[in-house]
């Protein structure tokens, strides 16, 4: 008998790299994706546990590269989709070049909610799958120098609570991960090393990964990973948002207030 497959975007490094890691020991097939060559290494590492891997370089800001994605499984059935790609942005919203907000707004929202589209049709027709979204604590707080990147995240961890709700007279279960900070290249990609929170210890992936597998696999609504992350997303909820954004331009302002933006 075959394995099941899995789909992992976002898959080169970080939180998805672990993820895939984690659907290979697991025995699932996989396939990965980024737009960037690592994923080639990244697939390559994956090789020794025995279950076939396919790389695809795709920019899934774009409705052709998540059709390329599409594509690449040949009509196999998904079993489980980690829709962890994402871009990042620091500074302030009005030194925000246009391109580079749209970017992650083109990743982050458009190309993910036209992929979890799909896979859900899908998915929903077998009555079967699981799905993995990597929203963001960061989209519970009105996010001063990530005005756009927190707006994005938000977006995410909603639409994963409605699509649960949506889908639950089926077998399929949708699970969004919330994690805080992480060891990533998310802060250099965005342009945020020269930061307090580019500059501050963050989580290992390897652990927020393994706690949104678990999530996902107990068919949990979501999971914050990290007990500063659960107070941090609890006290959101309790604290005015014109507090929270004051807080989080104490994390997120750049420590020279120079230029910051990138992509992730």
């Amino acid at each position: 008998m075959a394995n099941k497959l899995a789909v992992v975007t976002g898959a080169s490094t970080g939180i998805g790299k672990e993820l895939a890691k984690i659907a290979a020991r697991e025995g699932y097939d996989l396939i990965l994706v980024a737009d960037e060559p690592q994923i080639d290494a990244a697939a390559g590492e994956l090789n020794g546990y025995g279950v076939a891997v396919e790389a695809i370089e795709a920019d899934l800001a774009t409705f052709e590269g998540n059709d390329r994605l599409l594509a690449a499984t040949a009509g196999r059935p998904i079993a489980v989709l980690v829709a962890n790609a994402g871009r990042g942005l620091g500074q302030g919203f009005l030194a925000q070049d246009v391109t580079e907000w749209r970017k992650v707004i083109d990743t982050n929202v458009t190309g993910t909610t036209y992929l979890l589209q799909k896979v859900l049709q899908q998915m929903v027709a077998r009555d079967e799958g699981n799905v993995l979204i990597t929203g963001s604590i960061a989209g519970l707080i009105p996010g001063a120098w990530q005005a756009v990147y927190n707006g994005t995240k938000a977006y995410l961890d909603s639409l994963s609570y409605a699509l649960r709700e949506e889908l639950k007279d089926t077998r399929v279960n949708v699970t969004v991960l919330m994690p805080g900070p992480t060891e990533t290249e998310f802060f250099a990609r965005a342009g945020m090393l020269d930061t307090p929170v580019g500059e501050a210890e963050k989580a290992d992936p390897a652990k927020v990964a393994e706690d949104g597998w678990a999530a996902m696999t107990g068919r949990k609504p979501h999971v914050v990973s990290g007990f500063v992350n659960k107070l941090q997303a609890a006290m959101s909820h309790i604290t005015p948002d014109t507090i929270n954004a004051k807080l989080h331009t104490a994390q997120a302002k750049p420590n020279d207030e120079g230029e910051s933006r990138g992509g992730l």
